[in-house]
C-alpha cells in the first residue's frame, strides 16, 4: 500500500516537474529522468539529468552513446542554477549556447559582463566582448 502510494505521488510530482520552469527545475533536478543513451528518445524541451546537471532538449533525437548532454550542443542545453549570480564561463560550441548582452560569467578569478549578443570569445581577451565586473 505504501509503496503504491509513493510511486503515485512521485509520479504526481514528475508531471507538475514537466510544466516547471527552468528556474523552478533547477531547485529539484531530483523529479527529472537520468538521460538513457540507450536509444531514448527525445522531443524539445524535454529536460534530463546527466551528471550533476540538468539539460533541456533542443532539437528531437534518438539518444546515442557520443550524444551525451554535455558533448552535444547542437541537441542539449545546460539548464544554470539562476540563484548563481556569476555562474563559471564555458566555451560555447554555437549560436544555441552563446552568451547573450548582459550575460555575467566568472572566468580565471575574475568576474565579466558580456557586452554583445551571441558570445562566443572567451572573457578577456578583449573588452569589446567581455568587460571586467568592478
Amino acid at each position: 500500500m505504501y509503496a503504491e502510494r509513493a510511486v503515485a505521488t512521485m509520479a504526481r510530482y514528475r508531471q507538475t516537474a514537466a510544466t516547471a520552469t527552468d528556474e523552478a527545475a533547477v531547485k529539484s533536478p531530483e523529479l527529472f529522468p537520468v538521460w538513457d543513451a540507450g536509444g531514448a528518445s527525445y522531443a524539445v524541451g524535454d529536460r534530463v539529468r546527466y551528471g550533476e546537471l540538468l539539460y533541456r532538449c533542443l532539437t528531437a533525437h534518438t539518444s546515442q552513446d557520443s550524444w551525451t548532454p554535455d558533448a552535444a550542443p547542437s541537441l542539449w542545453v545546460r539548464i544554470d542554477d539562476p540563484a548563481v549570480e556569476w555562474p563559471e564561463w564555458r566555451q560555447p560550441t554555437g549560436s544555441t549556447d552563446a552568451y547573450p548582452k548582459g550575460s555575467k560569467v566568472s572566468h580565471k578569478g575574475k568576474h565579466y559582463i558580456s557586452q554583445i549578443d551571441a558570445n562566443t570569445t572567451e572573457p578577456g581577451t578583449d573588452e569589446r566582448w567581455w568587460k571586467e565586473a568592478e
